[in-house]
């Protein structure tokens, strides 16, 4: 359905939504309940296996699996966990036909595909939820290409093993050669229940980091900056709030004891479709002694550009191209962000060849800048013009920009502030706009917020070899017709990591209630994410792709996930021609879970209401 030759308004389609809540009742078929009665309680297999043709059926189960000597509670679709690759072709309409087995209502999110936002699979946004026993079929003819995944947003079920990868292939020639493909999809398994996890989280925002700092580790702190640290009682560790040991991390279901090996005939170009999958887990990938070449950032092909280690947040997709040359085995090493843990498979040109893994490298320590206090940066200033802050739409986002006002001046802030070191103000909430709420919701304000587009990620800015960052990406295609922004919006990414609070301008996300934020129909957007926390936040964007503002002008990559680093910025250009109701969410799974989520509400065409 291409929205030139939509007829529809936004209540015809409200209509239609209705009316896909009482086919979602239908009865299920008896062979299906023979399938449930398999799924349940039984033990999930790991490994992807592929399905295609006119109409695909997902069955969602329940049941355990094991990797790494730990057995836990799994949520499964078809019997595997990840689930089942569904393969796609561009133009070719398929029926996806999703069987929810559970006790629980479900969902499946196609996540970075374009269809109408009926299909689009969140519930209390754009459907309903799929209640138990029931089945909800999604019509699909791919309008796009590339490498994608799929998932729950129901409850934490994404955490129990109920994701899987989809492939479109192009409809014309694939610009990209290769002999060989595999897919990469890195996750986590744990044997904790996800809402044991969220308790925890809520109740001790630090209860799993196992890389505090004392008076007596290694860590290169002087006692200044200890002190300084101790005075704001936060960690310069505090990277990730899950990680190894909780965590065991997958790749296609296989921990690194299980020694995955994906075959490769010496001489070959193999594509990687690289997916992160996980719940909580940033990822630093490399094959040490095998270059890289990047041709594909969520699913659209850019410029190919060659790097040996590249960072992918959660939810983000990376197509690399490898050329081994000579016989042999390379370690496929994707360690965590806080370098905790490591997720492992070998590519190898001959059976039971096993590669050599590198060790953990140390922790990286959070700045200053990721305090949002500016300094040195090596990301830099993006090459495109700064934005005018006077031409922020911030009604539009749901709040104003304040008069000036004198100095001493701060009526409806909180300047109790946390005045720590050096006479740094961490909650100085006059930077923020009046209308941000302000609350225990914040306990963080970054005083000088910079682009960081050109940064590589926590702990890759010193490494002795290539790494990717954002700026080194440029759409393959050249857009001729680019617009300039109708107009420039401004979002802050909030929350009070101690308390375990979430939010978009400190504004947990009810789906009851909340005003959304609202485009015009094919509107065109600047929007400016300022992040107000020491965390990386992967936001994304459901239904539409934005254009990053990584200073490529007329080649500005299109993703549908962006990390916006701590202390940081990070901007993009949208325009806004996917009707419907879309969420817009930060993708570390706990995150959203806390509130840090928002509906985005385009309009219909044609001042259809």
């Amino acid at each position: 359905m291409r929205n030139s030759k939509m007829k529809y308004s936004r209540r015809t389609m409200i209509g239609s939504l209705a009316a896909l809540s009482g086919l979602a009742v239908l009865p299920m078929p008896a062979w299906a309940s023979g399938q449930m009665s398999r799924h349940k309680g039984g033990s999930m297999r790991k490994g992807i296996h592929e399905l295609s043709g006119a109409k695909i059926d997902l069955h969602i189960g329940e049941g355990s699996f094991a990797t790494g000597g730990c057995t836990g509670h799994a949520i499964a679709v078809n019997g595997t966990v990840p689930g089942p690759l569904i393969r796609m072709k561009e133009g070719e309409q398929t029926i996806l036909s999703v069987h929810n087995m559970l006790s629980e209502d479900s969902s499946i999110h196609w996540h970075g595909l374009l269809l109408p936002f009926q299909f689009d699979g969140v519930p209390g946004i754009s459907f309903p939820g799929i209640r138990p026993g029931a089945r909800f079929d999604v019509p699909l003819t791919p309008r796009q290409s590339g490498t994608y995944w799929w998932h729950s947003h129901s409850g934490l079920q994404e955490q129990a093993g109920h994701y899987g990868p989809i492939i479109i292939d192009p409809a014309a020639p694939d610009p990209v050669e290769y002999d060989r493909e595999h897919i990469i999809l890195l996750s986590e398994f744990t044997p904790m229940h996800p809402h044991q996890i969220m308790k925890k989280l809520k109740v001790s925002e630090g209860y799993f980091s196992m890389q505090k700092t004392s008076a007596s580790d290694d860590y290169p702190l002087s006692a200044e900056e200890r002190l300084m640290w101790g005075r704001m009682r936060m960690m310069p560790t505090d990277i990730a709030d899950v990680s190894a040991p909780t965590y065991t991390y997958l790749i296609n279901g296989h921990g690194p004891e299980d020694g995955l090996e994906l075959p490769f005939v010496p001489g070959e170009r193999v594509r990687l479709r690289i997916i992160n999958g996980s719940a909580m887990s940033f990822f630093n990938i490399r094959l040490p002694g095998l270059p890289m070449t990047v041709v594909q950032a969520d699913g659209m092909n850019v410029q190919p550009v060659e790097v040996d280690e590249l960072q992918i947040g959660v939810a983000e997709t990376y197509d690399v191209i490898v050329t081994p040359i000579e016989a042999g085995a390379f370690a496929i090493a994707a360690e965590s962000m806080d370098r905790s843990g490591m997720a492992q498979a070998s590519l190898t040109s001959q059976p039971g060849r096993k590669a050599a893994f590198p060790a953990l490298r140390d922790p990286p320590l959070l700045s200053m800048v990721d305090m949002g206090h500016g300094g040195m940066d090596h990301g830099g200033a993006s090459d495109d013009a700064p934005m005018d802050h006077s031409k922020m739409d911030h009604a539009a986002m749901g709040h104003a920009m304040p008069e000036a006002a004198p100095a001493d001046a701060h009526s409806g802030h909180d300047m109790s502030a946390m005045d720590m070191s050096g006479g740094m103000n961490m909650r100085d909430t006059s930077l923020l706009p009046d209308t941000v709420e302000v609350g225990p919701g914040i306990d963080m304000v970054a005083m000088a917020p910079q682009d960081r587009t050109g940064y590589p990620g926590l702990g890759l800015d010193n490494v002795p070899h290539r790494v990717l960052n954002y700026r080194m990406l440029k759409s393959l295609a050249m857009d001729h017709h680019k617009r300039a922004p109708d107009r420039e919006m401004e979002l802050h990414l909030t929350g009070n990591m101690e308390r375990y609070m979430w939010s978009f301008d400190g504004k947990k996300f009810s789906a009851v209630g909340d005003d959304p934020i609202r485009f015009g129909y094919n509107e065109r957007v600047r929007v400016k994410l300022v992040n107000d926390t020491m965390m990386a936040h992967p936001i994304h964007l459901h239904g539409m792709f934005f254009e990053l503002v990584n200073g490529q002008g007329h080649h500005q990559p299109k993703k549908h996930t962006v990390i916006v680093q701590p202390g940081s910025s990070a901007t993009f250009d949208v325009t806004t021609d996917e009707p419907g109701d879309w969420a817009f969410h930060c993708h570390l799974l706990y995150h959203m879970h806390a509130g840090m989520m928002q509906t985005v509400s385009v309009a219909f065409p044609d001042g259809a209401a």
